[in-house]
């Protein structure tokens, strides 16, 4: 099977949950007239470091890809496209993957790009086990056919592994640098943009001039890229709506007055919302272990009436964390849980909590509003919820490390198997106690090698996660991303923030 500039792929992002936005004297040109020359973007997430083995999937991707190329570029639509690597061929069987690389390619510090660095770039992948570690979890070995042909050796089929090239998987780094202290700071990629770090700020603004001599100068639509850290959502839609910012990701409510102020409004259905049931064993809070007291919170929730409160109904109510797009949805299994504050009680009297329980969870400032809600709507059936305030960029890590057994929080909706390499497989993300049982182990493994009939056994696995209450889906929510009229942006499939490469001067 053999893959090219035309080959598409079911994948997603998610991302989870927080919000990308584009600001600052972003536009250049504007009122004159003349094109955008420079665009500037904000991020309610700042990032880890510029080492692509801290990079993660979701709002902080821009940051990576304006420094490092990646061996698979994904397209708006979802296809995926040539990048370092030309093309892209499986054996038989799926467990060997042979790229043929670009030979025209050098990084920032000179070095040139070959098969040589693209295996060392993948072994350290592996090897730091950094936030997106679970997109590794296949790779068995990575050998040098010559200098422009690697080939990738799986431990088994990975339906998404060439998906997991055009993310922090795919990022290539000069081999000099990997591994180094001075990756994180500065990084050393083949990317468009080269990081000013004269004119950046950790924490506040990330500074990105085009490179010289890059060989792919259609990616280079603008002369100098800012990233801005801006989590206060006024703020965000005050600048956009001031002229400062050139588009951002915002919510019902704000969205509103952006819209009136002229902006053009991008809307789309990539994640659901909910609550992450991590501790399905009980380790740290041991009312979750049974899976009746996850059922009952799963029952005390009013869907519809905190859609239409808190998100002017920008969404759609639903039970499950596979959404219609993804192959795996079951429109039944949205039927599962209604509101049913007095079954909530009974399960909770049934498990042994008849007077409730106390169930702690990290705050960012982007829950801090919904967290208030659900604290009162979990109160109402006897459940006690604390908050606990902790930075927006410690929040995946925190999750990652098992540190709460439970999080607000929202994850893509997308193509099952990378979904549920996500949230759901023993080296998932998001299932940082490494929940299983032997029938779930059973439905995954036939979603892995289950060919053509995949999307049906994944409705399987949809099924069980739903009925034995692993998550607490709530909505899946409209993404309300808007821009200003000086700049073009192309949305990006089952993405709430389009990559990098999707903005351009408008024309």
């Amino acid at each position: 099977m053999k893959f090219g500039p035309k080959s598409t792929v079911v994948a997603v992002l998610t991302a989870a949950a927080l919000a990308l936005t584009a600001c600052g004297g972003g536009g250049g040109g504007g009122n004159n007239g003349a094109a955008a020359t420079t665009l500037t973007l904000g991020s309610v997430n700042d990032m880890k470091t510029f080492d692509p083995t801290d990079a993660h999937i979701g709002h902080t991707m821009p940051f990576y890809q304006a420094v490092y190329d990646s061996l698979i570029r994904r397209a708006p639509g979802g296809e995926l496209e040539p990048m370092l690597a030309t093309e892209w061929t499986y054996n038989e069987d799926h467990t060997v993957l042979t790229l043929k690389l670009r030979t025209d390619v050098t990084f920032s510090d000179g070095t040139k790009f070959d098969a040589t660095a693209a295996k060392a770039n993948l072994d350290r992948f592996k090897e730091a086990k950094g936030q997106d570690a679970y997109q590794a979890a296949s790779l068995k070995s990575v050998d040098v056919i010559d200098p422009a042909t690697i080939t990738i050796t799986l431990n088994a089929p990975d339906p998404a592994f060439t998906y997991y090239l055009t993310q922090a998987l795919g990022f290539v780094a000069s081999p000099k640098a990997i591994g180094t202290e001075g990756i994180k700071t500065d990084p050393d990629g083949s990317g468009p943009y080269v990081y000013d770090k004269a004119s950046s700020v950790k924490g506040s603004q990330y500074v990105f001039t085009k490179r010289e001599g890059y060989w792919d100068k259609d990616l280079q639509k603008f002369d100098k890229i800012t990233i801005k850290y801006l989590v206060d959502l006024t703020a965000r839609t005050n600048a956009l709506v001031s002229g400062q910012v050139d588009a951002a990701l915002l919510d019902p409510k704000s969205g509103k007055q952006a819209e009136g102020s002229g902006m053009v409004a991008h809307k789309s259905q990539v994640d659901w919302h909910g609550i992450l049931l991590f501790d399905r064993d009980g380790a740290i809070t041991p009312a979750l272990g049974d899976v009746k007291v996850r059922q009952a919170i799963n029952y005390a929730f009013d869907r519809k009436t905190i859609l239409e409160q808190q998100y002017l109904n920008e969404g759609t109510v639903t039970e499950q964390v596979f959404g219609p797009e993804s192959g795996a949805y079951v429109p039944e299994l949205d039927n599962t849980y209604p509101y049913d504050p007095a079954k909530a009680k009974a399960l909770l009297a049934e498990a042994g909590y008849p007077d409730g329980f106390t169930l702690k969870i990290p705050t960012v400032a982007a829950f801090d509003g919904v967290n208030a809600v659900y604290k009162q709507q979990l109160a109402d059936v006897g459940i006690k919820l604390e908050t606990e305030t902790i930075p927006p960029a410690n929040l995946v890590s925190d999750m990652a490390a098992g540190k709460y057994s439970a999080a607000t929080f929202q994850l893509y909706q997308g193509e099952p198997w990378v979904a549920i390499n996500q949230m759901v497989s023993t080296s998932a993300l998001y299932n940082p106690f490494k929940s299983e049982t032997p029938d779930l182990t059973a439905l995954i493994q036939a979603v892995q090698n289950g060919g053509d009939k995949s999307a049906d056994e994944a409705k399987k696995v949809n099924e069980y996660l739903t009925k034995n209450a692993w998550f607490l889906p709530l909505f899946r929510l409209n993404q309300m991303y808007f821009s200003n009229k000086k700049i073009d942006v192309q949305p990006q499939l089952q993405q709430a923030v389009p990559s990098i490469y999707n903005y351009a001067p408008a024309k």
